[in-house]
């Protein structure tokens, strides 16, 4: 039997079939980082139990840590009151959620004097995370 699938036409797809999504840890509600999702995305996480993401700059699905070993393991799916952003709550395997070794996405803090500081560390540097074989 076929999976019933009509949760997935709930979601308002944008003109690209995409929706975006906002990562965030389920233990401490930090947000870790905001992607895109296709449909076979969000049905492969909902399957799957982990984080996948559609890549538009690389025009391919994205399973979260599939290089880095960082890996997302979904807790909660949910999406918003219009329907079109998706919310995921994860358990982020290693702490990092970033390619550039930091925690979270969001390490640049506005300054008063008009401009952006990195103000979270890096845990593990990029070069160590994604060996080039």
């Amino acid at each position: 039997m076929m999976e019933d699938t009509r949760w997935l036409n709930q979601v308002q797809w944008d003109e690209q079939g995409l929706v975006p999504v906002i990562t965030q840890d389920a233990a401490s509600g930090e947000v870790l980082m905001f992607a895109w999702m296709n449909r076979e995305a969000l049905s492969l996480t909902a399957e799957h139990g982990e984080a996948v993401y559609w890549s538009r700059s690389r025009r391919k699905l994205w399973h979260k840590g599939e290089e880095s070993g960082h890996i997302q393991k979904v807790r909660d799916i949910r999406i918003d009151c219009d329907s079109d952003v998706v919310l995921l709550k994860v358990e982020q395997v290693g702490g990092i959620a970033c390619h550039t070794g930091r925690r979270s996405c969001f390490f640049q803090q506005y300054l008063s004097e008009g401009r952006w500081e990195p103000v979270e560390p890096v845990l593990k540097d990029p070069d160590q995370i994604y060996r080039k074989d």
